[in-house]
């Protein structure tokens, strides 16, 4: 069972690269990492350069791989894929921008994977409605928002599913799309309401809000 968690990104939305922000004393990217690594037997970290590979290797005692990303998420994707060893069954792909999600989560996909889905992902019951729009800002449809949800990190693959839904070097918002449109079957599972993804600024602030009250919470219940 492996884990590629991607840190890529350039953070151009974000203005700078998120995934090295401190959070609550910490770094995202070492948050992101520590659930996969209570999951996984092993860990290959996407990087956004040759450097910041070269100086995550120099930083300390690291048992896992780090590779460079590439242009897009699906490129960071195979450059880690490249890096799982052959003899892996089962390969999650987790984003380092969602430095919240727990080792309970991730076993909730790898279970799902394990019981006979292609793939399973974490996802939330969408509660807004949802309008489909064109090019000029016109409604052209609205989803039944019961049949939607909010899609996650960590995906749990089968890893031979997730190697083929790569190999023809297609492109997706996340690695369930490439998966379904090779044909394999993927599943939902209960996603976790914390596990925000860090977009902007603010998604930042709450989560150190969020990590601070948790804290607290546990302060009180020690006391």
């Amino acid at each position: 069972m492996w884990t590629i968690v991607v840190a890529g990104g350039s953070g151009r939305r974000f203005g700078s690269e998120k995934q090295y922000e401190q959070l609550a004393g910490r770094r995202v990217i070492d948050r992101a990492c520590d659930a996969a690594r209570q999951a996984s037997d092993g860990v290959v970290v996407v990087l956004p350069s040759a450097d910041a590979v070269a100086a995550w290797r120099s930083s300390g005692p690291v048992t896992e791989a780090a590779v460079a990303g590439g242009a897009t998420r699906s490129e960071s994707v195979r450059a880690g894929l490249a890096a799982v060893p052959a003899t892996a069954t089962i390969v999650c792909v987790h984003d380092a921008a969602r430095p919240l999600a727990t080792a309970e989560l991730f076993a909730r996909v790898i279970e799902a994977v394990r019981g006979g889905a292609a793939g399973a992902i974490p996802a939330l019951a969408v509660t807004d409605t949802i309008k489909v729009v064109d090019g000029a800002g016109t409604v052209t449809a609205t989803p039944d928002r019961s049949t939607l949800v909010a899609v996650q990190t960590p995906q749990a693959f089968v890893a031979w599913a997730l190697r083929d839904a790569h190999a023809g070097g297609a492109d997706g918002t996340d690695d369930a799309s490439l998966v379904e449109g090779a044909g394999g079957r993927v599943v939902v599972v209960a996603g976790e309401a914390w596990n925000r993804k860090i977009t902007e600024p603010e998604d930042l602030e709450w989560a150190r809000s969020w990590l601070e009250r948790m804290t607290e919470g546990e302060h009180e219940v020690a006391s």
